[in-house]
């Protein structure tokens, strides 16, 4: 008996011996005529063979004397040639014509002169006694159907009665006991009955579904590596008064639980050699149990391609089972193919962009290991470019022997770009920015490779702009980008008033919804010309002051978060460094730092604890010598919520901030997530200074709750949030809406 593991369950396949007659050497052939009469002709004896003499059942005497002897009128009659069907029918109208029938006798059937008597019968038309069948048809305007009603669209009168039944397994939990499947739970989940919640149109509805159970069952033990169960379903009427009147039941005998006798994997050698035996995770004397066989398999076919074979395939598994023994010789055919080495790079397609591109994408060079987890990686990072509607990755053999026995393979891209152009926007709330609305308008592809162009622009109560970046991904090698920017920007709150311009490019390595990165970094250079309102101390007014700002800019992060934009566990690190000169009254000189740090901790699956810190410091200049965009402030929705936007700090005598050059923040927040929804209840505390150090003094708190709407690309958040020990002049609450977390 041979078995074959399909997907799902292991189905066995019964070998049969098919037995037939073999003509010996030399016989004749068949007669058709005795074939034709069911008999076939005796093949002769071989020289010299002799029967054993039998006795006869009859004697011929006796047979001869049983039978009649026959005399000349029989030949005669025999001898007579047979008459036709007309002239045979002719003579026996003739023969019972007027023929009456003797007493006691019936008449012929359907003679209907003998069945009265009279030899003079007339036939009229038959009676009419339906008036319906003499009725003139309705004309086609008065023609009506009736529509045919569904058994679901009826009435509850109109509806059959409901059989009412209970489901009873038995013996199912003596094999549930020898493992860890939870068989009984998985025929519950696939039952028929169970999901026909105990309610039937009919018995014979019942007794369908319990014949599916029944095969059911046996799929289900034959998974787990019973065989040769006995499967039993039967109805029986409940005796139970107040409960269903029928209970389907199934009968379950196990039998016996095969286990692996052998293993035996057809393959030619490998390198290294144990490469198939040691990936298959199977041993002699377990259970035969379709999952396992299913995964070993499967790391079979993972681990080939990681080892330099990216054509190996595994056939079609063989399990020869022994009734007598219980056990099982599993056979595993494997094509290995030949050992291979990455060649050159070839793509074909609606181009994006070409060969020599993919190249710079790929983590692998010409001459190393075929390994399908670096063609994986490539073409995820295809498909991170966003150019492409679909994108395909796949080896092909060149022949060419690249030594120590393997080949070359070239790795081939079959692209199809995409719409290179797409428009975004996005909108948010918070306490002292207002309002804000920002849109930007993309083409991803417009100096191609990858060499996009972005116009971006913001609308707010309090803060406008617009501004172009051009950005080249993957610039010369792979996940680092280049960009420049130009942009104009009017910003109005009460720490300033400013219209500032910009022209920056930098050079940077950053994490992407798709790609998060480890170690990230940025680094390099802006102009800024500012035109600001700043409190002059010794003026006692605002006055607008110009500031030309030159400075390199660096940045460094660590992130072992599991996640960008929505992290749960791990932690976060970034360091920022600016040194700057800024050409006021003189040229001054001076560095900006800041350090931000946070963590998330998980308490089972629901509840998140989150923690933030940050502290800022500015070296080297006086506040007055800094532009007042370029200073710390703290207070807002990404900093201390419960107070509105830079209004934490050093303060002019009208109330208004005027920033500071140090600044240190924390915040702790419990993250509970339900479904798609979430609520968060927080604790802001921060505080910024005039001096170069912050001073960790009069810290201020506010504390909040907050909802969250989690989507693919995000959460959507609503926080609201009141100071503690408040003010005068400060609002009792602050509300904060955005794409994201805080931290």
């Amino acid at each position: 008996m041979r078995g074959v593991i399909g997907a799902g369950f292991l189905s066995l396949a019964l070998c049969a011996v098919q037995s037939r007659a073999q003509e010996a050497p030399g016989s004749p052939p068949a007669d058709p005529d005795a074939l034709e009469a069911g008999t076939l002709p005796v093949p002769p004896l071989p020289p010299g063979a002799n029967l054993p003499a039998v006795d006869p059942v009859i004697p011929d005497s006796e047979f001869n004397a049983a039978i009649p002897p026959l005399d000349a009128n029989d030949d005669a009659e025999l001898d007579r040639p047979l008459e036709s069907i007309t002239d045979f029918e002719r003579r026996l109208a003739a023969d019972q014509a007027g023929v009456a029938p003797t007493e006691g006798q019936a008449a012929p059937l359907g003679d209907p002169a003998l069945a009265d008597g009279d030899a003079t019968e007339e036939v009229g038309d038959a009676p009419v006694r339906d008036a319906e069948l003499t009725a003139p048809l309705p004309s086609i305007d008065q023609f009506e159907v009736a529509p045919v009603q569904f058994a679901e669209d009826a009435s509850d009168e109109q509806k059959d009665a409901e059989v009412a039944y209970r489901t009873q397994i038995d013996g199912l939990d003596l094999a549930d006991k020898e493992t860890d499947a939870g068989l009984k739970s998985q025929f519950n989940s696939l039952s028929a009955l169970k999901s026909g919640d105990g309610k039937a149109a009919n018995v014979a509805m019942v007794s369908a579904r319990l014949n599916e159970d029944s095969e059911l069952v046996r799929n289900v033990l034959a998974s787990e590596g019973w065989f040769d169960p006995v499967v039993r379903a039967r109805i029986d009427r409940s005796a139970v008064a107040d409960g269903p009147p029928l209970t389907a039941v199934i009968a379950v005998t196990p039998g016996k639980r095969y286990a692996l006798a052998g293993i035996v994997v057809q393959a030619d050698p490998t390198d290294p050699p144990g490469l198939i035996a040691d990936n298959l995770a199977l041993k002699v004397g377990e259970p035969i149990v379709a999952p396992r066989i299913q995964g070993a398999e499967a790391q079979v076919a993972l681990a080939l391609p990681q080892n330099g074979y990216p054509f190996a395939e595994v056939g079609q598994r063989d399990i020869l089972l022994d009734r007598d023994t219980g056990g099982g010789v599993y056979t595993l055919p494997v094509t290995v193919g030949p050992k291979a080495r990455y060649g050159g790079f070839e793509t074909e397609g609606n181009l994006a962009f070409d060969a020599r591109h993919v190249a710079v994408l790929a983590r692998f060079d010409r001459g190393e290991l075929y390994d399908s987890r670096e063609i994986d990686d490539l073409r995820k990072a295809l498909v991170a470019t966003g150019l492409f509607s679909t994108i395909s990755v796949e080896p092909r053999r060149t022949g060419q022997p690249a030594g120590d026995g393997t080949e070359y393979v070239t790795v081939h891209v079959n692209q199809n770009a995409g719409p290179p152009r797409t428009i975004a926007g996005s909108a948010g709330y918070a306490a002292g920015q207002g309002f804000t609305l920002e849109g930007t308008w993309t083409h991803r592809n417009m100096f191609p490779p990858e060499g996009a162009l972005i116009a971006h622009g913001i609308a707010g109560t309090q803060e406008q702009g617009a501004g172009v970046t051009f950005r080249r991904s993957n610039a010369g090698r792979r996940d680092r980008t280049f960009e420049v920017v130009a942009e104009a920007l009017h910003s109005n709150y009460d720490a300033y008033s400013a219209y500032t311009g910009r022209l920056a490019a930098r050079i940077s390595r950053d994490s992407t919804p798709i790609w998060q990165k480890r170690w990230t970094y940025a680094y390099g250079v802006q102009l800024l010309g500012t035109a600001e309102k700043d409190y002059d101390f010794t003026r006692a007014a605002r006055n607008r002051r110009t500031f030309y700002i030159g400075g390199l800019t660096g940045q460094l992060g660590y992130d072992r978060t599991d996640d960008l934009l929505d992290p749960t566990r791990g932690f976060r690190l970034t360091a920022l460094v600016e040194p700057e000169g800024s050409l006021g009254d003189g040229f001054n000189p001076y560095v900006r730092a800041r350090i931000d740090a946070s963590g998330y901790y998980p308490v089972g699956d629901s509840l998140v604890l989150a923690g933030r810190v940050r502290f800022g410091t500015i070296q080297g200049a006086s506040r007055f010598d800094i532009a007042p965009s370029r200073r710390f402030y703290s207070g807002g929705g990404g900093s201390v919520r419960g107070f509105g936007y830079q209004k934490l700090g050093p303060l002019d005598p009208n109330g208004d901030p005027i920033g500071g050059r140090s600044l240190n923040e924390a915040a702790a927040e419990v993250r509970y997530r339900f479904g798609n929804f979430g609520v968060v209840g927080f604790v802001d505390a921060g505080q910024s200074y005039a001096a170069t150090m912050p001073r960790f003094t009069d810290l201020r708190y506010g504390v909040g709750i907050g909802g969250r709407f989690y989507t693919n690309f995000g959460p959507l958040r609503v926080d609201v949030a009141t100071p503690i020990d408040r003010r005068p002049g400060e609002a009792r609450f602050n509300l904060y809406v955005s794409i994201g977390q805080a931290f």
